[in-house]
């Protein structure tokens, strides 16, 4: 429910939720805040079967703002700059500098003879809300013609015959008429299926909801562009396949219709409110071109409340569903939907607040001439309900139907209120839909008065000390007592009515001074709320700690303006001491933020360095390690090792010295990593190093081998 009382239904299938808040906000302070939340529960318990529509928004237009923003002035395809224009369009926004990007487009679109007829018809539909200048039209119409001619697809049609439709609205004219549109209507009316749903093609048996909302648009472009009348009979036939599809229709507890699509097919999943929305077009299409159709206006109202009640869509694909939708159902000649809402849905019984309704078509245009009437008040929990039949007063100027006084009896609580709306004129019943009875609900606030408030400290049935209290009002009770003395809190709460009014919460809280709580339900018998705590059965449970207890009174419901949570002061206990095998209190809760402050000063001694031996002894082991290198150059030198094989070619030199600089490299990573790099870091270098050296000491060793067989062979 949003600040008026609407609930945004979710689209079924995806994750529900319901946002609920208050028209009117009860003024708590901080110690009210109890009853906010009271209020919050109230309203969702209470608007489980009825529910609040109210009209397109300010907040529609903002989100088509931001939702449908071009990229670097323009927008990515046709497509989608057609659903943002005529998204514009219906809700009154100026349109986005992007006429001569996208006129361009279209241009170009129309003219090439590559475009195939879902390309024309987007450009077409831009065109018609664009105006661009274009003088290709008259050659597209023969383009048009043969791909209906060529069509084997529900898509086919629905592009080529509706590219057919724009060009006569933009240019009547030309000659777009088709002379077979029997057939045509005969070839699209062959997918249809006996449950009103149709098929994409003759070679995919899967029926879907939305399919048949694009046929029916199709299919009442034919009609339109038929050269002579159409068959009768055809059009009756079809007009029954809208009566079953109609028949499979889905349906909230509050009255709101939708349909449904289970197929998945190659353009992916159709959801309820794409699949509404195509049926909403294409039956408001059919109508305008075949004449009226047999809807229960029932049903007519459901879909505008599901296409409401589910609030601003979160993508531009959707929110371009929905009003496309609405603007069809502003104006059709199946049935206009009036949608009844309330401003406000919380009205206090202290500030006389005035029990107004608005009725607005769905785009929030002026109804016509049309009275309300209150007919009946339920009251929450009962079924029973008062028969009013009281009619709404009229302000011409505000455009607003008015109670200036709650009906008699009305007190504090949550009500359903059932409105009717009654057409001025009788013919305009063939016209609008009412819908019957709209039940509202209305919670209606007061201040509740507290009396006979008090404090009473008892030993057995003799009264020790009593102290009355002011509630709400500031309190300061000091008392003290034993285990063997009992607690009595009591007072009465009335509505402005005088009546006994029983909160949702009423609460006594007792606070340790070691921060342990202990907290009691407050029970009402009768007229009466009272609560009488025995000390000497509630030692165990006050885990035997003596000591002050702070006391808090907690009085909190979701119509009772004047909620608090009051302390009332002090009270010292002087229990006996605890045994050994008692319950000990809890570990309160720390401060989370006292992990923040300075921390205790570790102090932390190293340990002495070990004895390391003496300098000669290390220069004595480096010298031995130095010694098997020794050994390598003087085995070399006794080999006879020479260089006269090196080549002397520029080429094969040079990837001697490289393979011989590698081989260095090697050597000198080894180093480093005894000395600071880390085994990962080594590993990667001596990859990069390894495929190095096989490359270079490939060429090397194949340079060797082939100069050594020369010699050979020489």
């Amino acid at each position: 429910m949003t600040g008026t009382g609407m609930v945004q239904r979710s689209i079924p299938g995806e994750k529900r939720k319901k946002p609920v808040s208050l028209r009117r906000p009860i003024k708590f302070t901080m110690a009210r805040k109890l009853g906010f939340i009271v209020v919050l529960l109230a309203v969702t318990s209470i608007c489980e079967a009825v529910a609040i529509f109210h009209p397109i928004s300010e907040s529609h237009r903002s989100a088509a703002l931001e939702l449908f923003t071009p990229a670097a002035g323009s927008f990515s395809s046709l497509e989608e700059a057609y659903e943002a224009l005529a998204t514009f369009e219906v809700l009154g926004i100026k349109k986005p500098e992007i006429k001569d990007h996208t006129c361009n487009s279209v241009v170009a679109t129309l003219s090439s003879p590559s475009s195939n007829s879902k390309d024309l018809h987007h450009a077409l539909r831009v065109n018609g809300l664009l105006n661009c200048k274009t003088n290709v039209l008259t050659g597209i119409v023969s383009r048009l013609k043969d791909a209906v001619k060529d069509a084997t697809t529900l898509q086919d049609y629905y592009h080529s015959i509706g590219g057919l439709v724009l060009i006569k609205e933009q240019n009547p004219e030309v000659d777009v008429f088709l002379g077979n549109a029997d057939g045509i209507l005969r070839s699209i009316k062959a997918l249809s299926q006996s449950d009103g749903r149709w098929r994409y093609g003759s070679n995919n048996p899967e029926s879907s909801t939305y399919a048949a909302g694009l046929a029916l648009e199709t299919l009442s472009g034919v009609i339109s562009l038929s050269a002579s009348p159409v068959d009768e009979n055809l059009i009756g036939t079809l007009k029954k396949d809208i009566v079953k599809l109609f028949d499979s229709i889905e349906k909230y507890d509050d009255g709101a219709y939708y349909f449904d699509d289970k197929l998945v097919d190659a353009s992916g999943h159709q959801g309820p409110l794409s699949a509404t929305s195509a049926v909403v077009r294409g039956l408001t299409t059919f109508a305008s071109a075949s004449g009226s159709l047999n809807i229960p206006e029932e049903k007519i109202l459901g879909l505008a409340r599901f296409l409401l009640g589910i609030g601003i869509p979160g993508n531009s694909k959707d929110l371009y569903y929905q009003i496309d939708a609405l603007s069809c159902l502003e104006n059709n000649r199946v049935s206009v939907p009036l949608i009844l809402s309330l401003p406000a849905t919380v009205l206090s019984l202290s500030s006389k607040d005035k029990l107004k309704v608005k009725v607005n078509t769905v785009l929030g245009s002026p109804a016509p001439p049309l009275s309300v009437k209150l007919m009946q008040i339920f009251s929450s929990g009962s079924k029973d309900a008062s028969v009013l039949k009281q009619e709404l007063n009229y302000d011409p100027k505000e455009a607003i139907h008015t109670i200036d006084t709650l009906p008699e009896g009305v007190d504090v609580g949550e009500y359903i209120f059932a409105f009717e709306i009654v057409l001025s004129d009788p013919e305009h019943k063939k016209i609008y839909a009412t819908g019957g009875r709209t039940k509202v609900p209305i919670h209606v606030t007061g201040v509740v008065t507290v009396d006979n408030a008090k404090l009473t400290l008892l030993e057995g049935d003799i009264v020790e000390s009593e102290k009355k209290l002011d509630l709400p009002g500031k309190n300061d009770v000091a008392l003290s007592a034993n285990h063997l003395q009992k607690f009595d809190l009591s007072f009465l709460l009335k509505t402005p009515l005088g009546k006994p009014f029983k909160p949702h919460q009423v609460l006594l809280k007792l606070r340790h001074e070691s921060g342990v709580e202990h907290i009691f339900v407050v029970s009402n018998s009768g007229k009466q709320f009272e609560i009488t705590l025995d000390f000497l059965g509630l030692v165990d449970k006050f885990y035997y700690l003596s000591g002050q207890y702070n006391i808090e009174l907690t009085v909190g419901d979701a119509v009772m303006e004047n909620s608090f949570l009051q302390p009332l002061g002090y009270i010292e206990l002087d229990l006996p001491k605890a045994p050994e095998k008692s319950t000990h209190p809890p570990p309160q809760p720390t401060n989370p933020y006292s992990r923040y402050g300075p921390k205790q000063e570790i102090n932390h001694i190293f340990r002495v360095p070990e004895k390391r031996p003496p300098q000669q002894v290390s220069f004595t082991f480096l010298g031995l390690v130095l010694v098997p290198f020794l050994a390598f150059l003087i085995g070399l030198l006794r080999l006879g090792v020479n260089l006269k094989n090196f080549p002397t070619s520029v080429f094969p030199a040079t990837f001697a010295i490289l393979f011989h600089g590698g081989i260095a490299a090697v050597l000198l990573l080894y180093v480093f990593f005894w000395l600071k790099l880390d085994l990962f870091t080594t590993l990667k270098a001596l990859g990069v190093l390894g495929i190095f050296l096989m490359f270079v000491g490939h060429s090397t060793l194949s340079h060797l081998a082939s100069t050594s067989a020369k010699i050979k062979s020489a």
